[in-house]
């Protein structure tokens, strides 16, 4: 570019000097201004089309909503009523017993068949569904719950028997009782107190004899023992095993029916040898 036409040139003209005009940014630099402009006069024109619109939208008449009331009436709750029970019924007085008849019941005389009136004896069929009593009432008479009608094959029924003493012998000692003896202080204590009396006998060591000896005795209501006698066992361990039995002192009695009884009681005693 000449220097006499730069003063008076555009400053894009300047830029461009020299350079491809053609090419597209020049053209955009040249229209800048021009679409800048077209640009802002639509957006004013739209802001203000914008504002005239909401300015005669708001001149219509403003409405208050009505909102629809009603006063709600709340029904009392009733409780409900306890159901009135009603007295039990009268109880009936219990009918009175129907009578019965009674016919007489005298101590047996023995006495020729000629010299007995007929009406002092009644017929088997009368003696059914009557009272035994001593005199005859024909009409009836209250039944008080004596046992009525015939004796039958002649066995009492409905007699309750004196216990037999199956179960005891003739001097009163108890073969079966309900609580049986036991040495005071239960299993724990007749342990500790074999251990510390009971001695294994010499020949039975010496022969390896064990086993167990049953001791039977009897232990009275006071808790005393007698009557130590082995039963069953080793022949070599039965002395001590009787001896020990002596010594154990006073036992626990037996219980029969809530009371202490004289009763037998048969002790097992083990003897085992230590194993080496």
């Amino acid at each position: 570019m000449e220097s006499s036409t730069i003063l008076t040139a555009d400053v894009l003209d300047i830029l461009f000097d020299g350079r491809n005009k053609d090419y597209g940014a020049y053209d955009l630099r040249r229209t800048y201004g021009k679409r800048l402009t077209v640009s802002i006069t639509v957006m004013l024109s739209a802001t203000c089309m914008c504002f005239i619109g909401f300015a005669f939208a708001g001149k219509k008449e403003a409405t208050d909503p009505t909102f629809i009331t009603k006063d709600v009436v709340l029904e009392s709750v009733k409780t409900p009523e306890k159901p009135v029970e009603l007295p039990p019924p009268p109880m009936k007085p219990p009918a009175a017993p129907a009578p019965v008849k009674m016919i007489r019941s005298t101590t047996p005389v023995l006495v020729s068949d000629d010299k007995i009136p007929e009406s002092e004896v009644p017929p088997v069929e009368a003696q059914e569904n009557v009272k035994i009593g001593n005199m005859n009432v024909l009409n009836g008479a209250d039944d008080d719950g004596t046992v009525t009608g015939p004796i039958g094959d002649g066995v009492a029924k409905g007699v309750i028997e004196k216990p037999q003493k199956a179960d005891e012998e003739d001097d009163g000692i108890r073969l079966k009782v309900e609580i049986e003896s036991e040495y005071p202080g239960g299993v724990a204590a007749w342990q500790r107190f074999l251990k510390k009396n009971l001695n294994y006998p010499q020949i039975a060591i010496d022969n390896e004899v064990q086993g167990a000896v049953v001791v039977q005795f009897i232990v009275d209501k006071e808790g005393n023992v007698s009557d130590v006698q082995a039963v069953s066992g080793p022949e070599e361990l039965r002395a001590e095993a009787v001896r020990v039995i002596r010594k154990s002192g006073k036992w626990t009695p037996a219980i029969q029916n809530g009371h202490r009884v004289k009763s037998y009681k048969k002790q097992p005693i083990g003897f085992q040898l230590a194993s080496e």
